[in-house]
């Protein structure tokens, strides 16, 4: 029985009972009968802080030998004789003591004997509550929150509902042990169905697992479980918006677009993109994919991407689907030919995303008004299974990665109850650029043969080239790549589920999380090296210049510094520490004070969690060749970059400080600047706030274009090309032999546009491409020396291929080519084709479709009237014919 079906059983039993009541209501006076309560789920929470549990901590089994080994989660079974208490429940090395945070209220026995480990492996807990005829039915939702060490698993009458950390659970004995040793208790929030409620008593189960015989404290405390109405039911829609819209960019952020939500109901069982020019246009909607549903939340998440827009255009759009549809909300695709704007960098939010949070983002929105979106250096919850975190993270965000996109890398405190990162790749939808054997170069020879070792090599590489999938990624975004790489390495995501057999100190299994380390250096490079942004940027999230007492990470340094040495990337972004840190390379020092000319290395916080600083005498940065500019604790900021042509300018604001703060600037003060620049040759500075960069001795000259009322004749200097091309195809210009290996500039005339700066080959040719907004017609390429002296030019015509139907904002017209004879679609959204034009909005000239000096179009109009003047003289000859024939037959 589907779960649409039960509900509509259970509605139609409860129904019955009314009616029979209503029946039986037939005897006894109307005012009886108008008296009758309406059916209400409680508001108030059936479980709290002050319910108290039957539980079971001396390590037997709750089963008794019963062959159902869950028996002990029903209802009717007798707990009589188990303990009695409140919650919170836990210990910390068999005594009442805090577990991180949190202070137990009542104590568990820790250990089989009473004493020392081994541990308890699970302890079991029941508590029940009541529900009256026909609550159940109305039911919805059942929601509830946990805060546990280490795993946890939970009933309801006996049917399971949820399960946090528990992938070591085999479920073929209740005693055993499970958990990923996470430290601090972990908080999550499950869902259930309302269907596995029922009238009178219900029963809550839950067993809580200790990760290990050597563990050292346990804890669980239930805060609430509580009921939501009914809302709706799958194929039913109801009208409710989506929650958490985010853009994140694709790989062409000029012409495509992604979009992520969750659904508003359970009913969602479908989502679309609905998107139009915000200037006016057709509104086009393209069908999303479910992401799945995490943490117990039964709401769908939805994620699509939207191709075909065009560059540097400001669009309107909404997600959801018919009857439940988000607000129509606006962003503007990138602009390729665009040099200036800006862009926010977030460390670790993680800690006071109700409070903290929300305020860092509004002061950061307010600084960044031109900023196209924002970096994330990961950590930006504490626990990934917690669903209110994630609530509180995007509530934060709501605006700004509704409008601009967000770039962010996942933590460590991403992989908290959630080691697959299920709700990361729930709520984002990042590029598919990653690592895989294609793009690490000869690192992929490992896994090349058939040994043990090779073939070892090939399950890992397979496993992380899957895994790495919008983990790892970039974008190009108007002259910047921004690069995303995943820091964190533990052994439960990295290891594949099929891994083959390998002994001996080669194989990969005995370095995993270096080896994984290694595999995205390998990409770094390739995307390094086939970049063709000017500025590179990284972020990631464990720093490999730690700035935090006791931490450290050499083997991110060991395998990552080299290429954002060699590459001499820009900035390199991290968080993790709660500190704030800058820095560089000694190796990078120049012989002026104040200027460096090499990566630019940077910790950061944006939340409310603060470490120390690490003493001078263990200082990581000292310790290995780097130097820290400007480090301090106590403080949260975030930073604005703004971009231009040649400077990347760095801010970083305080948006909060503590009493311990190592800084007197006040809350919304600039915290930190300097200044990158970088001219088109490749030098570049780094520098310090007041000083200025150096002055360059041998400026380049910016080309300037040919007064195009010199180009005669006389001057065509004998540079060939092709006499036709189309917009966006690459042509090739002849300079002749005696021009081989000289340096030009090459134009598109009669309006000039530069089309590169390229060095001819040993024949004397050069390649340049035709930009696919040029106007059709007739051209001229204009080719310069690299000191603008005039080399000479070549005439080119450029047309669109033939029959490629009318403009419009439609389908494109179907009209035969350069027959004059009317497109008969719809209107086009295509270039001017060579038919007549569309029947649609936005319809264009009939012709060959390419663009015309004024005599040729005076000419045209001209035979256009004779032609429609013949046409008129045609009909009203067709006419009179026709009377005249009629005439003859009536008489």
């Amino acid at each position: 029985m589907t779960m649409t079906t039960m509900r509509r059983a259970r509605r139609g039993a409860a129904t019955a009972a009314l009616l029979g009541l209503a029946v039986a209501g037939l005897a006894v006076p109307a005012t009886a009968a108008a008296a009758e309560p309406a059916i209400e789920v409680p508001t108030a929470p059936v479980v709290d802080g002050t319910t108290t549990w039957h539980y079971l901590d001396d390590g037997t089994d709750p089963a008794r030998g019963d062959a159902n080994l869950r028996v002990w989660t029903t209802t009717g079974y007798d707990d009589a004789d188990w303990k009695q208490a409140p919650g919170s429940f836990g210990a910390k090395g068999g005594k009442l003591a805090a577990v991180g945070p949190h202070l137990p209220a009542t104590l568990l026995n820790h250990y089989l004997d009473g004493t020392a480990a081994p541990t308890v492996p699970t302890y079991f807990f029941r508590t029940s509550f009541e529900l009256e005829p026909g609550v159940a039915a109305e039911v919805g939702q059942l929601v509830g929150d946990l805060v546990y060490d280490d795993a946890v698993q939970v009933w309801v009458n006996g049917e399971k509902v949820a399960g946090f950390v528990d992938g070591r659970v085999t479920g073929t004995t209740n005693l055993e042990y499970a958990g990923d040793s996470n430290g601090d208790p972990l908080a999550s929030t499950f869902t259930a169905d309302g269907d596995v409620l029922v009238d009178g008593t219900n029963t809550v189960a839950i067993a809580l697992f200790q990760d290990r015989a050597s563990s050292s404290d346990i804890y669980l405390d239930v805060p609430k479980i509580s009921l939501l109405p009914e809302a709706g039911t799958p194929g039913e829609p109801v009208a409710v918006p989506p929650t958490r819209v985010i853009l994140t960019p694709t790989e062409t952020p000029a012409t495509s677009q992604s979009f992520s939500w969750l659904a508003g109901d359970v009913s969602h069982t479908s989502g679309q993109v609905q998107i139009r020019p915000a200037a006016g246009g057709a509104t086009r909607t393209v069908d999303a994919y479910a992401a799945g549903t995490v943490n117990g939340n039964p709401l769908q998440h939805f994620s699509a991407t939207v191709d075909g827009l065009t560059a540097a255009t400001a669009y309107e759009y909404r997600v959801g689907l018919e009857g439940a549809w988000s607000g129509w909300t606006r962003f503007t695709t990138a602009n390729p030919k665009a040099t200036d704007f800006q862009f926010v960098y977030y460390g670790d939010a993680q800690i006071g995303l109700d409070s903290t949070w929300p305020n860092v983002v509004a002061q950061a929105e307010a600084k960044a008004p031109r900023s196209i979106g924002s970096v994330h250096a990961g950590d930006l919850i504490n626990t990934s299974s917690n669903e209110t975190e994630w609530l509180n993270w995007f509530k934060g965000m709501q605006t700004s990665a509704a409008t601009t996109n967000v770039m962010a890398a996942p933590g460590n405190h991403e992989y908290s109850g959630d080691k697959l990162l299920k709700s990361w790749k729930a709520n984002f939808e990042y590029p598919h650029n990653n690592p895989s054997t294609e793009t690490i170069g000869e690192l992929a020879e490992l896994a090349v043969g058939e040994s043990d070792v090779a073939k070892q090599y090939a399950a890992y590489f397979a496993h992380w080239t899957a895994f790495a999938t919008e983990t790892v990624y970039f974008t190009d975004y108007q002259g910047v790549r921004f690069i995303t790489v995943n820091a964190t390495r533990d052994t439960t995501f990295l290891t594949p589920d099929v891994l083959p057999s390998c002994t001996g100190v080669e194989c990969p299994q005995t370095k995993v999380g270096e080896l994984w380390t290694q595999f995205q250096a390998a990409w770094l490079d390739h995307v390094l090296t086939e970049s063709p942004s000017k500025w590179n940027v990284v972020t990631f999230h464990q720093p490999v210049y730690s700035t935090s007492a006791g931490r450290d990470e050499p083997i991110l340094r060991k395998y990552w510094v080299p290429v954002f040495e060699e590459h001499d990337i820009d900035l390199v972004m991290m968080g993790h520490d709660h500190t704030y840190a800058r820095g560089y390379h000694n190796d990078d020092a120049t012989e002026t004070a104040g200027i460096t000319d090499g990566p630019v290395y940077i910790v950061s916080n944006s939340g409310a969690k603060h470490y120390e600083l690490e003493t001078p005498e263990k200082n990581v940065w000292t310790n290995n060749n780097a130097t820290q500019v400007l480090r301090g604790a106590g403080v949260t900021t975030y930073q604005v970059v703004d971009v231009t042509k040649n400077q990347l300018v760095y801010r970083s604001y305080l948006a909060e400080k503590t009493a311990n703060a190592t800084t007197t600037l006040p809350v919304g003060a600039v915290y930190d600047e300097f200044t990158v620049t970088k001219l088109d040759d490749g030098r570049k500075w780094v520098t310090e706030a007041g000083v200025e960069p150096p002055v360059d001795p041998n400026p380049p000259v910016e080309p300037t274009p040919v007064d195009e009322s010199l180009l005669t004749e006389a001057n065509r200097g004998g540079v060939t090309a092709p006499a036709s091309a189309e917009p966006g195809e690459e042509v090739e210009l002849g300079l002749g032999a005696d021009r081989a290996e000289l340096a030009v500039n090459v134009w598109l005339h009669s309006e000039p546009q530069l089309l590169g700066t390229p060095t001819s080959d040993a024949a004397g040719a050069v390649r340049a491409t035709i930009p696919a907004d040029a106007p059709e017609g007739e051209h001229r390429l204009v080719v310069q020396s690299s000191e603008g002296e005039l080399i000479g030019w070549a005439p080119i015509r450029l047309a669109a291929d033939p029959g490629t139907g009318g403009p419009g904002t439609g389908e494109p017209g179907t009209g035969g080519p350069g027959t004059g004879e009317p497109g008969t679609g719809e209107p086009g959204t295509g270039g001017p084709g060579a038919g007549g034009p569309g029947t649609g909005d936005g319809s264009g000239s009939a012709g060959d479709g390419l663009a015309h000096t004024g005599a040729e179009i005076q000419t045209a109009l001209w035979l256009a009237g004779a032609l429609l003047a013949a046409g008129a003289v045609i009909a009203v000859i067709a006419v009179r014919r026709r009377r005249q024939a009629s005439d003859g037959s009536e008489a």
